[in-house]
């Protein structure tokens, strides 16, 4: 069982630093079906895995100037909404129904990251004038503040898309890098490296608050598998960050969306099938 913490944990971290994301799609199907915790058990442990491991991505992407640190805590707490609406509501939800969403959210994700790959194999990263501007600020005019400024259409994505990731986040124990990432290049227009070393920010910041609403309601995860996939994913982010500044970014992600749509269709062989069976016992 250590060995499969520790071989689970390094391919974690090795998501976060080197994708900025999809980390956590893996650690909760690794702690229910290889570690024997409960959904929610693990669900929970999830965030403490990628939460303190977002933290070490975080600071080793910023020692490489690869971190917007403002705009990563900015989309972070318009985050917190979601996240604390999504801890709340996974109290409520049976076992069963959780690992079946879960699942889903995998299929729908692995799905998206090859659309991804096949519309951006062959775009290039230019940046658009204009929209690395301020969202909602005010002009300046002759050194003093003038009228005040919203690009609204960028605001609202922002808005939807951080409430999203905070539902993710708190609901399934995941930190929604898949959707962050995306979102902070709509939004931001940074340029990839960047936008992957902010969203270990956001994923700190949403993690920490579902976290804190999780650990109210009493579940307590079974703490050594946890803790050795902790420490062993900080070191593999830390390794992540420096593969995905050398390694082919279009091949790394390819190679993680074949992963992901594997482990989802595993996840979805063992989930439905109990789904199915709780099913009478509700209706009874």
């Amino acid at each position: 069982m250590l060995l499969v913490a520790i071989a689970a944990g390094l391919l974690i971290g090795l998501a976060l630093g080197a994708l900025g994301g999809g980390g956590s799609i893996l650690a909760v199907p690794v702690l229910v079906y290889l570690l024997g915790q409960s959904p929610t058990q693990a669900t929970t442990g999830s965030l403490v895995v990628v939460g303190l491991t977002s933290v070490v991505g975080a600071v080793a992407a910023r020692r490489a100037g690869h971190v917007r640190l403002g705009r990563g805590v900015v989309f972070g707490l318009v985050a917190t909404g979601g996240a604390v609406v999504g801890a709340v509501a996974a109290a409520a939800v049976p076992a069963e129904v959780l690992m079946a969403l879960f699942a889903l959210l995998m299929l729908l994700v692995g799905a998206l990251m090859v659309r991804r790959l096949r519309r951006h194999r062959e775009s290039g990263q230019g940046s658009r004038p204009g929209l690395d501007d301020p969202i909602v600020g005010w002009s300046r005019e002759g050194g003093r503040f003038g009228a005040f400024r919203c690009d609204c259409p960028r605001a609202a994505k922002l808005l939807v898309t951080a409430t999203v990731v905070g539902l993710l986040t708190g609901f399934l124990g995941v930190g929604g890098g898949f959707v962050v990432v995306p979102a902070l290049l709509l939004a931001f227009d940074l340029p990839m490296p960047d936008a992957v070393g902010t969203s270990l920010v956001v994923i700190t910041v949403t993690s920490a608050v579902a976290l804190a609403v999780r650990a109210g309601s009493g579940t307590v995860p079974d703490w050594t598998p946890v803790l050795v996939l902790t420490v062993v994913a900080a070191a593999g982010a830390v390794l992540g960050a420096r593969v995905g500044h050398r390694a082919d970014a279009v091949r790394l992600q390819a190679a993680f969306a074949v992963l992901v749509l594997v482990v989802a269709m595993y996840t979805a062989v063992r989930a439905v099938p109990d789904l199915l069976a709780a099913v009478p016992t509700w209706v009874a």
